[in-house]
C-alpha cells in the first residue's frame, strides 16, 4: 500500500518504520507541514491508499474531513477528540469511505479491555472501583482514551450509573500503564496493563490500515482486532 502517516512524534515515527518493514510505501507529514490540514488537498492525496493519523486532538477532525472529502480511508490512533464521533460517522457514511479509530491499537490492551469488562461485574457485589493511568508528560489529553474506554466497559458490565473514578499521572517518558483496582471489605482485585514500548501501538495501526483496504464503513479497533 501507499500510506500517508500524519504526525512525526514518537508513535507516528514508529508507525512509519513498521509500515516500511511490512513493505509499504510511506510518506510522512509533520504537524507543522500540515497545520489546519493545509497539505491535505485532493490532488496531494490521490496516490495514497490510506492515511494514518497520530497527531494531536485538535488536528484530527480537520485531517479527517480533508481525507473523507478526498475519498481516502483513514486510521486514527490519536485520542481526545471522540466527542466528534457522531459528526465524522455521518461524513464517512455519506462519502462511503473507510474509517477506523481506537483509543489503543495494542493487541494486549484490547485483550485487557475484555478482562476488565468481565471483572466490572464486581461492582454488583459490594466492590468499589478505581482506574489509574500513567503516560509521558507530553501526552495532550487526560484522562487517556484507553482509561475512558475502560471506564465505559466497567459501567456497561456492572450496570451502574455512577462512573468509576479515573486518576491520571503524567510522568517522564512513561509509555502507558493502566491499572484497575476493585476493592471490598474482604479483598482487592488488581488488573494492570503496562506497555513496555510503543511497538504494539504501531504494529496494530499498520495492520488496521491493511485490514481496512478496500472496505467502507465506520469501525472501532476493539471490535475488529481479532480479524487482523
Amino acid at each position: 500500500m501507499n500510506l500517508l502517516i500524519l504526525g512525526r512524534g514518537k508513535t507516528g515515527s514508529l508507525v512509519a518504520d513498521v509500515a516500511r518493514e511490512r513493505r509499504h510505501h510511506v510518506q510522512t507529514l509533520s504537524d507543522v507541514e500540515n497545520a489546519d490540514a493545509c497539505a491535505l488537498t485532493r490532488d496531494f492525496l490521490v496516490p495514497f491508499t490510506s492515511v494514518i493519523d497520530f497527531t494531536v486532538p485538535t488536528a484530527v477532525v480537520p485531517n479527517a474531513e480533508a481525507c473523507i472529502r478526498a475519498g481516502k480511508n483513514m486510521v486514527v490512533g490519536t485520542t481526545g477528540w471522540h466527542d466528534q464521533l457522531p459528526r465524522l460517522h455521518d461524513l464517512v457514511s455519506s462519502a462511503k469511505t473507510g474509517f477506523l479509530y481506537g483509543p489503543n491499537f495494542s493487541i494486549g490492551v484490547n485483550l485487557f479491555f475484555e478482562i476488565v469488562q468481565t471483572a466490572g461485574a464486581a461492582l454488583k457485589y459490594d466492590y468499589s472501583g478505581q482506574i489509574f493511568e500513567r503516560h509521558h508528560v507530553q501526552k495532550k489529553d487526560a484522562p487517556s482514551g484507553t482509561a475512558i474506554t475502560i471506564q465505559k466497559l466497567i459501567r456497561e458490565s456492572s450496570e451502574q450509573d455512577e462512573e468509576v473514578e479515573i486518576v491520571s499521572f503524567r510522568e517522564g517518558d512513561a509509555v502507558g500503564m493502566h491499572e484497575v483496582v476493585f476493592n471490598s471489605p474482604a479483598d482487592r482485585i488488581y488488573l494492570c496493563h503496562d506497555a513496555k514500548s510503543r511497538r504494539g501501538f504501531a504494529e496494530g495501526a499498520v495492520r488496521a490500515a491493511e485490514w481496512l483496504q478496500g472496505k467502507s464503513g465506520f469501525f472501532e479497533f476493539r471490535n475488529i482486532w481479532r480479524e487482523l
